[in-house]
């Protein structure tokens, strides 16, 4: 057989230590999705949404505390929850529908 031509290759004279700066965590980089809409626009999305026949189990964020309501109405100042509670529009904070 005939011999094949030499292949030319760099001699390495320094240390690498590129994959000791790297480094990757999912918990350290995680960020959380911040929703520019207002109150309003949440309820009106939630109520017209195609997931809402009768009622939506959502989180409601007041100004004292957090609760998980069932919420089957709305008027122009209050949601109309399945106890019959009225709460009031203007105590809500943040309002987010809860994943079965």
């Amino acid at each position: 057989m005939k011999e094949l031509p030499k292949i030319f290759h760099n001699n390495i004279n320094k240390d690498f230590k590129n994959n000791s700066n790297v480094f990757y965590s999912s918990e350290r980089n995680k960020e959380e999705n911040i929703d520019n809409r207002n109150v309003l626009q949440k309820i009106n999305d939630i109520f017209s949404s195609p997931n809402y026949v009768y009622k939506a189990n959502v989180e409601i964020v007041l100004k004292d505390k957090t609760v998980n309501k069932r919420i089957i109405g709305r008027n122009k100042n209050y949601i109309i929850t399945m106890d019959n509670e009225l709460i009031p529009v203007n105590d809500i904070i943040d309002i987010k529908t809860q994943k079965k």
